[in-house]
């Protein structure tokens, strides 16, 4: 319902500092102050008349939409937390509240929602708990925190990138970043996974090729590289490259032109260029399939993701931050990790790195409703094996010492959500003692010679194991 234009209503909700828009009962936008242009990024004349879920792009519009409770029930909803996209692929954390619109009679006509700006509250919040944020990566690992501090300015440079790290790091998000903070913002952000497509039809992939260049090219066809003209081209698996293909795209990257398969005109390749391998490329290259030159030229900028095993104060983070997004998403009210499933999640080694963890929980949403997660929620390779009768014919050998301190530690994490310094005054070490053996890992033997500092924390916190084991 269009406010008219004499009724100082609509001169009210414009002046207002928060966005307020208004909805009929088939979802179409009637109003849009200001401000909520100011914040979605569109003029209020483009959103009117459209669908609200084409204008927000929110995480509950394929869920738990909190407008549609609202007019489901009567009853207004305040204060809920959401980001939306804006045009430009910036997500941005709103607070909203919502509530029907009747007419006269008391009839639900429509819905008004009130949201609000809240990225800097976060990242006060964030900054004040040591956390470090940016898009949708958040991390508490100083090696995170020290690549996310350059990432701006790697975004604005304009050089290549290469994303080095092993399979669900996370190397994806992290380009997206680099294009979603670069000049080419307002360009596409075109993904290809070299590794998915057969070596004989990548160069066709990339570069496009030309009306009869081989059988069954009926029509010309526009590669990857002139469709992410503008803007990025994310090469992912670029060690699954063949070698006849490398040196075309060190063209690519040298020249700035390419030739579509089958035609010799060239053509100006505008795109910049990041890239991502869970490969060893040294090796590679000392093997001679992967080439120096190439190698060299992709990674004017290195950046090396640390696995989610060398960083372990980032599990809770993690895990609560994917629980947040899962129930805005699910509109579940699932309250976090429970200790037990905590205590497992911190002692995991995750080898498929953050893909795994968000893997778990949503698994663990299938079955736990809401309250927290159990182990009885977990998948079946993750849960302990107590009492079973496979787990006492094959029970580990005696822990080494090096073990028995990362089990000290990592438990001492759990009770205390992976704070640190908490878990550093339970266990009285030092801050570098409990880095130092969570970088070390649990190891398969005992090999380093402890410091006064770890006999100190073998005494508090293995009881029954000698300084001499």
């Amino acid at each position: 319902m269009q406010f008219p234009k004499n009724i100082p209503c609509q001169a009210i909700m414009e002046s207002l500092a928060d966005g307020v828009f208004t909805v009929d009962t088939d979802w179409t936008v009637t109003f849009f102050n200001r401000a909520a242009g100011e914040i979605i990024g569109i003029a209020p004349e483009e959103a009117v008349g459209r669908k609200c879920w084409d204008v927000f792009h929110s995480s509950i519009c394929d869920g738990a939409c909190a407008l549609r409770e609202s007019m489901a029930t009567g009853q207004p909803l305040p204060n809920s937390s959401i980001f939306i996209v804006r045009p430009d692929g910036e997500k941005i954390p709103v607070s909203i509240s919502a509530a029907p619109l009747r007419d006269a009679k008391g009839r639900i006509v429509g819905g008004v929602e009130t949201f609000r700006d809240i990225s800097e509250i976060q990242r006060m919040r964030n900054e004040l708990k040591g956390i470090a944020t940016l898009d949708d990566i958040v991390t508490k690992s100083h090696l995170m925190s020290r690549i996310l501090s350059m990432l701006p300015k790697i975004a604005a440079s304009g050089s290549t990138v290469l994303i080095l790290g092993e399979s669900g790091t996370g190397k994806e998000l992290f380009a997206r970043a680099i294009h979603n903070h670069s000049p080419r913002r307002d360009g596409p952000f075109v993904a290809v996974n070299c590794g998915a497509i057969p070596g004989e039809l990548l160069e066709s992939e990339l570069f496009g090729h030309a009306k009869g260049a081989f059988t069954d090219a009926k029509t010309a066809r526009k590669g990857r590289f002139a469709t992410a003209q503008g803007g990025t081209i994310f090469l992912d698996e670029i060690g699954d490259m063949p070698l006849s293909l490398q040196v075309k795209l060190l063209r690519v990257l040298q020249e700035k032109v390419f030739e579509p398969l089958g035609s010799d005109q060239a053509q100006q390749a505008d795109a910049r260029v990041v890239a991502a391998t869970n490969r060893d490329l040294e090796a590679m290259v000392a093997e001679g399939t992967f080439r120096r030159d190439l190698f060299y030229r992709l990674g004017v900028v290195r950046l090396v993701l640390p696995p989610l095993r060398e960083r372990p104060e980032d599990i809770a983070l993690l895990t609560a931050h994917f629980i947040e997004r899962l129930n805005a998403v699910q509109g579940k009210n699932v309250l976090g990790a429970g200790k037990d499933a905590m205590r497992v999640l911190l002692r995991h080694d995750f080898p498929g790195n953050v893909r795994e963890l968000q893997n778990i929980l949503e698994y663990a949403f299938i079955l736990c409703a809401s309250g927290h997660i159990g182990l009885e929620h977990l998948p079946d390779y993750l849960r302990p094996r107590g009492q079973t009768r496979a787990a006492t014919e094959n029970a580990p050998a005696p822990p080494t010492m090096r073990a028995a301190k990362y089990a000290a530690v990592t438990e001492a994490l759990a009770r205390h959500d992976g704070r640190k310094m908490a878990a550093c005054r339970e266990l009285d070490i030092t801050k570098d003692t409990l880095r130092r053996i969570l970088e070390q890992g649990p190891g398969t033997n005992n090999s380093s010679i402890p410091s006064s500092d770890d006999e100190k924390f073998v005494h508090n916190s293995c009881p029954g194991i000698s300084d001499t084991e």
